[in-house]
């Protein structure tokens, strides 16, 4: 089988058809037939090879929904089976042999398969490869698949911390961002049962954070807006690739509140210690989910009806797409049609 995809063979350059042959299939690997794939920040920072750790010619894409078309002589047909409309996410397996894996934190695992850094094998393609079965998970009936693709990695970002850090449906939380993750992250908690305050730097989208369940707002960018909220919240997530006054963050939480940093910012995280020992706050940060999570996190939206709002590209408009992930335009995440 040839994989027919899209590269970028020099940073931020266009991306061009590109060709290769994977080989033969695996025990424990699926084949899938990419339908759709979206497109996230971090694909457009490998092909911009904004860290320096690009392996050119760089095939991105790390949400990517389509059928199976072949499985492994290991796989579980039972739970992966050819015909089955499934997703492929920001991770494509793991080792299940190290001591996180083997804990149940998979997401953890020195050895896992990050699929954006494959380099040329990501999920810009009519084909993705995962390395195993058990991070090919089922898409629900409910959930169509343009939507779906950027849950399999902006919603396992943003799902998981709900769990693992305690947050519950009598808590006051705020998300700090409204973009990719922060207008999934807005949805999850409202249908958690918290109180909900969207922050922004600007009141351009308290309208649209409203209608994704926020019932209040902060413009940061108003004079005393944010310490003004001071004591206020239990948990806050961070969703935005940008550096921030932390320790107004810090201010914002009530004793024992958790900041939870799922954006990239670019300068060290800096925090005065009066700020955070006191009170016993807690600054963590976070990554996608776990196969397990991922699939309540789907379950979850599916039950819920919470939905990624999207815009939809031809594959022969992936530049238009990609550059305008790059430069912030999208509302609220772009994803190809293959």
């Amino acid at each position: 089988m040839t994989v027919h995809a899209y590269a970028a063979v020099v940073a931020g350059g266009p991306l061009e058809p590109y060709e290769y042959e994977p080989g033969p299939l695996g025990p424990n690997e699926v084949d899938v037939r990419v339908t759709h794939s979206g497109i996230c920040h971090t694909d457009v920072g490998m092909i911009d090879d904004d860290w320096g750790i690009s392996r050119f010619p760089v095939v991105a894409g790390h949400e990517t929904v389509g059928v199976v078309e072949a499985v492994g002589d290991a796989v579980d047909q039972g739970q992966v089976a050819v015909g089955q409309r499934v997703g492929v996410g920001a991770v494509a397996g793991a080792c299940f042999s190290c001591e996180w894996c083997l804990g149940g934190r998979q997401h953890l695992c020195p050895h896992k398969d990050n699929l954006v850094q494959r380099g040329d094998r990501g999920g810009f393609a009519h084909h993705v490869r995962a390395s195993d079965w058990r991070y090919v998970l089922p898409v629900p009936d409910e959930i169509p698949s343009a939507q779906a693709a950027p849950l399999l990695c902006a919603g396992t970002t943003v799902f998981p911390p709900l769990l693992e850090h305690g947050v519950r449906p009598v808590d006051r939380v705020a998300v700090v961002g409204i973009g990719g993750l922060g207008h999934l992250a807005i949805q999850f908690l409202a249908k958690w049962g918290c109180e909900v305050t969207a922050i922004s730097t600007t009141p351009d989208k308290e309208a649209d954070a409203r209608r994704f369940g926020a019932t209040g707002f902060i413009a940061t960018r108003e004079p005393g807006a944010l310490r003004a909220a001071a004591g206020s919240f239990d948990f806050i997530l961070s969703t935005v690739s940008a550096d921030l006054p932390w320790d107004e963050y810090l201010d914002a939480l009530r004793p024992q509140g958790t900041l939870c940093v799922v954006g990239v910012p670019s300068s060290p995280i800096a925090v005065g210690p009066l700020n955070l020992l006191p009170a016993e706050k807690t600054v963590v940060g976070g990554v996608t989910g776990t196969p397990l999570r991922t699939r309540q996190m789907l379950e979850f939206a599916a039950r819920h009806g919470i939905r990624t709002e999207v815009e939809t590209y031809p594959v022969a408009q992936i530049e238009q797409a990609v550059d305008r992930v790059r430069h912030g335009r999208a509302r609220y995440r772009a994803v190809l049609e293959l």
